[in-house]
């Protein structure tokens, strides 16, 4: 944890109420520090971020996990408005998708993604790579803390 009162947030931008349950319960299942916050679309994602309407007490999060298949705002949109903003583009961001379509990847990164993830469809592989992101990003990586300043594993 970033402070010894709040959990650090994820943001998990899904549309699919089974896969973000899913991705929640595979964070909870890897003994994971993060508390998961969902957004269900695009827009709701950036109004989040910014801290607005119904999230104006928002915790900055210190990841994103973001679908790119979204309603109302795609997720590529959703990526393009973060890295394009000065208080959100240090946020990493994971995509995370069903597609493996190279087009989509290499728009992804040449988009400022951090990482891009398919997937899996088989239940254990899912868990396993939630397990992975968990150890990686959370465990291992130093990211910036919600003020912009860097915070050690």
């Amino acid at each position: 944890m970033s402070n010894g009162t709040r959990r650090d947030v994820l943001l998990l931008i899904e549309d699919n109420p089974a896969d973000a349950d899913l991705t929640r319960d595979s964070f909870a299942q890897a003994n994971s520090r993060l508390s998961i916050e969902v957004a269900s679309d695009g827009v709701e994602a950036m109004s989040y971020l910014n801290r607005e309407n119904q999230h104006h007490d928002a915790v900055r999060p210190r990841l994103i996990l973001l679908d790119l298949n979204l309603p109302r705002l795609d997720g590529r949109e959703v990526l393009r408005e973060v890295k394009a903003d000065e208080q959100l583009r240090r946020i990493p961001v994971i995509v995370w998708s069903s597609s493996r379509a190279g087009k989509d990847v290499r728009d992804c990164y040449e988009l400022g993604a951090n990482f891009y993830l398919v997937k899996p469809l088989d239940l254990h592989a899912y868990r396993e790579v939630i397990g992975t992101v968990e150890r990686f990003w959370i465990g291992t990586a130093c990211l910036p803390n919600n003020n912009g300043g860097p915070i050690s594993p």
